[in-house]
């Protein structure tokens, strides 16, 4: 008796031919691999009592002085601020601009005259490109500040439920985003309608934006091709992104108050919401490929790269968001596929143990656990979900298939007659098996198997594909199988 182990190393591997994902797992949806076992991603339950408005773009948690515990929630429509309890109070400002829940490109069909191009032809991109609008929310001490792409403004709201956010006294209009450094200065990016232009507030003092002698108010233009739209405070400096490029800032002291230095070129990020910051780094999708600064801007090998950036529907690539998920060591980025106008789709990266994971799942916004104790994101449906949380999903089943695994040395055929399981719970899962004589050979299907130790299958070829199915409400994990298996001659 031959024992092969189908000893599949975790993560997805989505890139090149069939043949390339040889002995990796090259598909699946709500697994994960944690501890090097494979097992569920976690489910979700309801926590707001009812739908947001509108399409919810950005998600801010934290504690306020009186230790309660708040949600704010942007999106094209209004501005919420949800209570621990799921209890919804609307804080939209008076005045507040709408913006589009959608983005609008002429590269798509419908996009220019009737009779201008073929059916099916990509429309040249000469129009303007408009974006699904969003919202960049801060907290400067207990307060929120919000700034939202279609209105240009920057608000505060102070902790009253019975009042919505206001104007910030004497900031500037005009701005595409905003964020709190960590020395307390609020940062104000594309200030002024001025694509390259940064302005900032006073020191501990957000009501004071022009600069003089007795405060440390001040702006600067950066020099860059592209439009700031994204800002993420790192520890002891302020990564700012632009659509073409990106840039740090640091801290000091009058008279200049900050420096700016460009990191990064061709390295712009794709959306405002994309970037994702934890401490000593951060990570965003651009146009072709992941970036990562940690000190510097390096390009982020990605196993599912090639499937990822094949599969944005382009046109509405404002809409990426990323969440971090620092329980499971985990970035996701919720993304509309290409046949899709609405987030319904996740790649997942595991930045300490570096793999990678896909699936579908519809969520526009989220925030991390530590507020709370689940991480929280927001559905297309618009009620806020808490995460992480049992194993139901709404119906949908979590799986893993593999790529092809050579049985022996790939040129005699086998015969596999048994499958020794590895589970924590037996029978918690099945395994289906799907047999090629060659990588674009026809394919024959095994199974499905529910597992028993040993499972009697009967199979030949030389290489095999595995699924593993498994129902809603298991908390199960699955080892490394091994297939008794003899030699069937040559073929």
């Amino acid at each position: 008796m031959a024992l092969i182990p189908l000893a599949i190393p975790p993560g997805i591997v989505k890139n090149g031919t069939e043949f390339q994902q040889l002995n990796s797992w090259n598909d699946g949806n709500l697994v994960r691999w944690y501890e090097s076992a494979l097992q569920p991603i976690k489910g979700w339950r309801t926590r707001s009592v009812s739908a947001l408005a509108g399409s919810v773009r950005a998600l801010l948690t934290y504690i306020d002085n009186s230790s309660n515990r708040r949600t704010v929630a942007g999106s094209n429509t209004k501005l919420y601020v949800i209570l621990e309890a799921g209890q919804i109070y609307d804080i939209t400002p008076a005045g507040f601009t709408t913006g589009n829940a959608d983005a609008d490109q002429n590269l798509a069909w419908g996009g220019s005259t009737w009779g201008s191009f073929e059916w099916g032809t990509l429309r040249p991109d000469t129009g303007a490109y408009s974006v699904a609008d969003t919202w960049s929310l801060d907290t400067w001490g207990e307060y929120t500040i919000a700034c939202a792409t279609s209105d240009g403004k920057i608000y505060q709201w102070i902790n009253n439920t019975g009042s919505a956010a206001a104007v910030l006294s004497n900031a500037p209009t005009s701005t595409t985003a905003i964020v709190v450094t960590d020395e307390r200065f609020i940062f104000a990016l594309g200030a002024g309608g001025e694509n390259n232009r940064v302005e900032w507030c006073d020191q501990e003092n957000n009501n004071t934006w022009t600069a003089a002698a007795t405060n440390q108010a001040g702006g600067q233009n950066l020099t860059t091709d592209g439009s700031l739209i994204s800002g993420h405070s790192l520890r002891g400096e302020t990564l700012l992104l632009t659509t073409t490029d990106a840039h740090v800032a640091r801290y000091s002291g009058p008279p200049f108050v900050y420096s700016f230095q460009r990191v990064g070129d061709g390295c712009g990020t794709v959306s405002a919401n994309g970037c994702v910051a934890a401490d000593q780094f951060a990570v965003w999708p651009g146009l072709n490929s992941f970036h990562i600064y940690d000190g510097s801007v390096k390009v982020l090998k990605s196993a599912v790269g090639d499937f990822f950036f094949s599969n944005i529907n382009k046109a509405q690539r404002s809409k990426i968001a990323g969440v971090l998920n620092s329980e499971f060591n985990e970035v996701w980025w919720f993304y509309p596929s290409v046949n899709s106008i609405e987030n319904d789709s996740y790649v997942v990266w595991n930045y300490r143990d570096n793999h990678w994971n896909i699936g579908t799942l519809a969520r526009t916004a989220g925030a991390d656990s530590g507020v709370f104790l689940y991480p929280q994101m927001v559905g297309t449906d618009g009620y806020v979900y808490e995460h992480e949380v049992g194993y139901a999903y709404d119906g949908a089943s979590p799986f893993v298939q593999s790529g092809p695994v050579e049985l022996g040395n790939g040129d005699n055929l086998m015969v596999a007659r048994q499958l020794i399981p590895d589970e924590k719970n037996q029978g918690d899962v099945t395994a289906t098996f799907k047999t090629r004589l060659y990588p674009n050979g026809a394919e024959t299907s095994h199974g499905p198997f529910t597992m028993s130790n040993p499972t009697s299958v009967r199979f030949q070829g030389r290489q095999v594909s595995m699924r593993i199915d498994a129902a809603e409400n298991s908390d199960w994990r699955v080892g490394t199988m091994r297939l008794d298996a003899v030699a069937g001659g040559k073929r």
